[in-house]
């Protein structure tokens, strides 16, 4: 089962600009995502990979999960990309253009000199992806993987279709990502929002990736991170509801009943599980 680490925010930080990455030590994201793919020229590709390192065994990041997307293995830095990676010491790292279950294993066995903490982030960016979701996900019994992210960018250049505040394209993609990846334990983590001036757009994206059960978002900007956070975080009434579920079932009455009344609404051993992990996760967050 997948644990209630909070990932609400993950925010892509261009490797080759060593200033945004030591200036991310002070932001409340609660994932850093360290790219040395698409946001680094060719030309910089090696320094950002140095600077990633580099960052990754400084420290200095407190709580926050430091992921480092690679390039492609099919690229002219993939390899060396994973090898210093593998010796960096970082939470993850994220793999971009996931096509299908096998890709998965080959940078599965290129990881094999990391520490067994490091796990394998699957970008879901492109269109020989979409049928072999489970599969891609299936792999977690005999890999890394760990997380699933989404590219609706990529997505949107193969399907040649509009990227729209609604995202109407591509409503069954993040439907089929979602259940795919809870259906093998794995985090899911929404697309980006490309307008970050738009923040009235960037929280109805929020709203929908929360309602559709993502854990958190992508971001490209500092400004997003706030009202991230505050989208993917358990509010009030919802906290509210899982004490309530959780003083419920406690009681001695109640003990080795599967279903319950709480406060005028049904609730079952499924929503007793789920108000666990929505407490463990506020706790979490308070003490982050």
């Amino acid at each position: 089962m997948q644990d209630a680490r909070p990932r609400r925010s993950a925010l892509f930080l261009p490797a080759s600009n060593a200033r945004a990455i030591a200036k991310a030590r002070t932001l409340p994201a609660d994932v850093l995502i360290f790219d040395l793919e698409d946001a680094v020229a060719p030309d910089a590709k090696e320094a950002a990979r140095l600077n990633a390192v580099e960052a990754v065994r400084d420290g200095g990041y407190g709580d926050r999960e430091l992921v480092i997307r690679v390039n492609g293995l099919d690229t002219r830095w993939g390899e060396a990309d994973l090898a210093a990676v593998a010796a960096a010491g970082a939470d993850a790292v994220l793999l971009p253009k996931v096509n299908e279950p096998e890709d998965i294993a080959a940078c599965d066995a290129m990881l094999d000199g990391a520490g067994g903490r490091m796990r394998l982030w699957a970008m879901i960016e492109t269109c020989a992806a979409l049928p072999r979701l489970d599969a891609i996900a299936a792999t977690v019994a005999t890999t890394r993987l760990g997380a699933f992210v989404l590219g609706t960018n990529d997505l949107a250049k193969e399907m040649r279709a509009m990227l729209t505040p609604e995202r109407t394209p591509f409503l069954p993609v993040l439907t089929f990502a979602v259940a795919a990846a809870r259906a093998h334990g794995l985090a899911v983590l929404d697309g980006v929002c490309n307008d970050f001036t738009d923040i009235e757009r960037f929280r109805a994206e929020c709203a929908q990736g929360r309602m559709f059960g993502f854990d958190g978002k992508t971001l490209i900007h500092p400004d997003q991170i706030g009202p991230c956070n505050a989208i993917f975080s358990p509010d009030a009434e919802e906290l509210a509801w899982a004490d309530a579920v959780i003083e419920a079932f406690a009681r001695p009455e109640n003990a080795g009943r599967g279903a319950i009344r709480v406060a005028g609404r049904m609730a079952e051993l499924l929503h007793l599980e789920q108000a666990r992990r929505l407490r463990r996760m506020a706790e979490r967050i308070a003490a982050g």
